[in-house]
């Protein structure tokens, strides 16, 4: 384990210094980065999935659905990671699931049967310290489970049949608005297909669902107040017109007319805004706004995370950081950007 640590993690410096090099140099565009961004997430946890398997099943045997197949762990992507949107030091949201419940095979020697349920925990337990364990090499990437049913007093993973129940009777409105970014990044092709079938109709209603913009307006009043009470400044995420408000303003039309019209249900929030100006839903005009607006911010994001490799969202207040953040955005000065970041 600890030799599979060291690889991921010098795997992943070494591909995000090449990420970042072409993104200043001007290489790669801004939604080039976030897709190479997101496709080094998918390369280390589909890894990490595979070695986890590997060991656990040389102790408990492969685990069986019960027409004796073998099953996958299913990691869905949430949020960013999910729409292949992933900024450069952006924690991973991640929700384990597994197929159907049952048995090991066990060893060759007959021993090591367990649950199902118990294999694919111990995996998804292995699979998060691979990729979340602080090293002498660093870390892979911080991983949050929390977005999982039932949160942090949940089990890690659950199966399919548990997660139809969970979204039939507990589930709360804004896990509608997290699942529209979610993406099965590991997992066998058939079982992928049912998570789909049993997700599509509890985030996208078969009817016109305007009951979809109290909820947004809750979650988004919510967010304000938190903003409020950390006292967080000059937040390019979640301030007052910040990069979550352009998402809002996508997915609130995706929630509401995604169930008639699947032409919505898109991963990514630009492809969102182009088919709404398409469909004349907004003026073209508007959406130009919005997706210029959204790329300088989702730039500025990356630039004051690539300085430290942390997760900040807040424009620096250290001069020395300042400058920084002017080189990368090749704005002449503090006040100029200050004009510019004011506009969109």
């Amino acid at each position: 384990e600890a030799a599979q640590m060291q690889l991921l993690r010098q795997f992943r410096h070494r591909q995000l210094f090449r990420i970042l090099w072409n993104d200043l140099t001007e290489v790669a565009g801004l939604y080039r980065t976030l897709e190479d961004l997101s496709i080094l997430a998918d390369a280390c946890i589909i890894v990490a999935e595979q070695w986890s398997h590997e060991e656990l099943a040389e102790r408990f045997g492969e685990p069986l659905a019960a027409d004796g197949r073998v099953q996958r762990l299913i990691v869905l992507g949430m949020g960013k990671l999910g729409g292949y949107e992933l900024n450069v030091s952006s924690d991973i949201d991640l929700i384990y699931l597994f197929a159907e419940p049952g048995e090991t095979a066990g060893r060759a020697d007959g021993k090591g049967v367990t649950d199902n349920s118990e294999f694919f925990r111990r995996l998804g337990q292995r699979l998060t310290r691979l990729l979340n364990n602080t090293t002498v090499d660093g870390f892979v990437y911080r991983v949050d489970t929390r977005l999982r049913p039932f949160g942090e007093s949940g089990p890690l993973v659950m199966n399919l049949e548990g997660l139809e129940n969970y979204y039939l009777t507990q589930a709360r409105d804004w896990e509608r608005y997290a699942m529209i970014k979610a993406r099965a990044i590991t997992g066998l092709p058939r079982d992928i297909e049912d998570y789909q079938a049993l997700v599509t109709p509890f985030v996208y209603r078969r009817y016109l669902d305007y009951n979809a913009f109290d909820s947004l307006r809750d979650l988004k009043s919510k967010i304000a107040l938190s903003v409020r009470q950390k006292g967080l400044k000059d937040n390019i995420k979640l301030g007052a017109g910040g990069i979550r408000e352009v998402e809002f303003i996508g997915q609130a039309f995706q929630l509401v007319r995604g169930g008639r019209d699947t032409r919505l249900r898109s991963r990514s929030i630009v492809a969102v805004l182009e088919q709404l100006a398409h469909q004349k839903l907004l003026e073209q005009a508007e959406v130009d706004g919005l997706l210029a607006a959204y790329a300088y911010l989702r730039d500025v994001e990356n630039a004051v995370q690539m300085m430290r490799d942390e997760q900040v969202h807040s424009l620096p207040e250290d001069e020395e950081d300042r400058q920084r953040l002017l080189a990368i955005m090749d704005e002449p000065d503090w006040q100029s950007f200050r004009q510019t970041l004011a506009v969109h």
